[in-house]
């Protein structure tokens, strides 16, 4: 006898999203973003947080925006529940704080009325962000105590106002006002009839914990002149109470040396993450367009003949962490791991690459202090010695590759074979598209070449005009050759690092731009 198979419940997870900065989301919401096979995210969420999302999960944008049209809330509501129904693990992906003047609680109370199994996760909300990068606390002991939140926006479906003025103007020492630039001249005059001083120090943060972030600080009387001037736009948050004062000493954001640079990296998507996040806490906005894209060789038959006998070689030599994924890539897809490399020793161009041989659980033997070919080959010669035993070693590299290394090991009586372990490609029409608009329409104010084929492949991309584009902005590389690649394409270079790793990339731009400012 046939039994009939349950059919999956659908559950909804509304998340707080936090307030801009895509590393302020929780644990948890990341977990639930993660389990999701459906996403409906807000106009608010930085687009870095949908990347947790499953690769097959379904994406859709139901951004609501003051002034705008976009889906109306009882669409939304219907959708959460429609999904549920079909089975679906939804996750409702919301700005700051689902619950904090974000609707959330509208959306909960349906699912219930609806019979849906639902999850609240809190999120960081956009006050507490705001207020921290912009240097300035909530609270107080000696300024502040009390904190009242406010919301210049409320339902269209109410006869009036449910905002009693006269109380709320001075009831707590300090106010956040929501949404309020749009009227932030008849708010402050309201405040000012019903008791609040005039001189009471009062701010303005627009894309609060963002590199873009802004932040006018002014009066009661003054700040709505300020923030007009200053052409202050939505998101913004309004805070009035003497806790402003304490801006000077507590501010920390916006003094960073990158604050609001927007940097370009052109890295294939697998490897922009951790030099993204570099960036980001350096305070900048890191752009990241792929210039190239990484695939397997086109015939991988000598990289599997490689592995299969990598053992016969004396020494294994790796010039990138691409080469290092690539080569432990085929070797698990062979049925092998780490122990075939037996007494064979390894060696990488730098700490990067040296680093993703630890994931593989190889600790490399030498890593060269310089981060060139060259002084690969300089320290597996030391390390060689006078040892009468044949020097024998394989480099798993680029399909398309100097060849410094291999000749100067050949060169010292060594056998040397190369074979292509990866290979770069140009990257997919899409963004191709995006890389040229951000340099060429002045999207970005830095563009980082970390290889020779990143700046040739931009340069491809960029056509006849790429060089006279890459005038306009700053260009940094990461070390000697990809210098010498740019400035013999006509490139101006203006930042080159010390230590040719992304770390030292970073650092070498945090100089320039401290000078810059001096």
């Amino acid at each position: 006898m046939l039994r009939r198979v349950p059919k999956k419940r659908g559950k909804v997870y509304l998340l707080g999203g936090g307030p801009g900065d895509p590393e302020l989301i929780t644990v948890r919401a990341k977990r639930r973003l993660a389990e999701a096979d459906l996403v409906l995210s807000d106009a608010l969420i930085h687009p870095d947080l949908l990347a947790f999302a499953r690769p097959d999960a379904k994406l859709e944008y139901v951004g609501k925006r003051a002034g705008r049209v976009y889906e109306r809330q009882n669409s939304i509501n219907d959708r959460l529940v429609q999904a549920a129904r079909e089975g679906l693990t939804v996750a409702r992906l919301k700005g700051g704080d689902p619950y904090l003047f974000g609707r959330g609680s509208e959306e909960a109370e349906h699912l219930s009325a609806e019979g849906i199994e639902f999850e609240v996760v809190p999120g960081v909300p956009s006050p507490l962000a705001a207020t921290a990068y912009a240097g300035v606390s909530l609270s107080h002991r000696d300024l502040a105590s009390s904190v009242a939140y406010i919301t210049a926006t409320e339902s269209d479906d109410k006869p009036g106002s449910a905002h009693d003025w006269s109380k709320l103007a001075t009831a707590t020492q300090t106010l956040v006002i929501f949404m309020g630039v749009r009227k932030l001249a008849a708010l402050m005059q309201t405040l000012i009839h019903n008791g609040r001083a005039a001189s009471c120090p009062a701010m303005v943060i627009q894309s609060a914990s963002l590199p873009s972030q802004r932040t006018v600080v002014g009066t009661v009387e003054t700040i709505a002149q300020l923030a007009n001037d200053a052409g202050i736009g939505m998101p913004a948050l309004t805070i009035v109470g003497d806790v402003v004062s304490l801006r000077e000493r507590l501010r920390w954001y916006d003094l960073q040396p990158l604050f609001g640079k927007r940097v370009l990296v052109p890295r294939a998507s697998q490897q922009a993450a951790s030099m993204a996040q570099l960036l980001r806490d350096a305070g900048a906005e890191p752009v990241v367009a792929p210039a190239i894209r990484i695939a397997p060789p086109e015939d991988t038959t000598a990289l599997s003949v490689a592995v299969q006998h990598v053992d016969d070689y004396t020494w294994l030599a790796f010039t990138s962490a691409n080469g290092v994924k690539a080569f432990f890539h085929e070797l698990r897809e062979q049925g092998g791991d780490g122990r075939r490399l037996g007494n064979v020793m390894v060696a990488a161009i730098g700490p990067a690459t040296a680093a993703a041989l630890r994931e593989q659980g190889i600790a490399p033997d030498v890593i060269a202090q310089e981060f060139v070919g060259e002084a690969v080959a300089d320290a597996i010669l030391a390390s060689h010695g006078k040892s009468k035993e044949p020097l024998r070693v394989l480099l798993a590299r680029a399909a398309v590759a100097r060849d410094a290394l291999p000749n100067r090991l050949r060169a010292a009586g060594a056998g040397v074979d190369v074979v292509a372990a990866y290979r770069t490609l140009p990257p997919l029409p899409e963004d191709a598209a995006r890389l040229r608009s951000l340099i060429v329409e002045g999207g970005v104010d830095v563009v980082t070449f970390t290889s020779s084929s990143t700046v040739e492949q931009t340069l491809a991309v960029l056509g006849e005009d790429g060089v006279a584009a890459l005038a306009k902005v700053a260009v940094a590389c990461i070390g000697p050759i990809t210098r010498d690649t740019a400035l013999g394409r006509g490139i101006r270079v203006d930042v080159m690092a010390d230590s040719y790793t992304t770390e030292g990339l970073i650092a070498a731009l945090t100089q320039h731009f401290i000078k810059e400012r001096t």
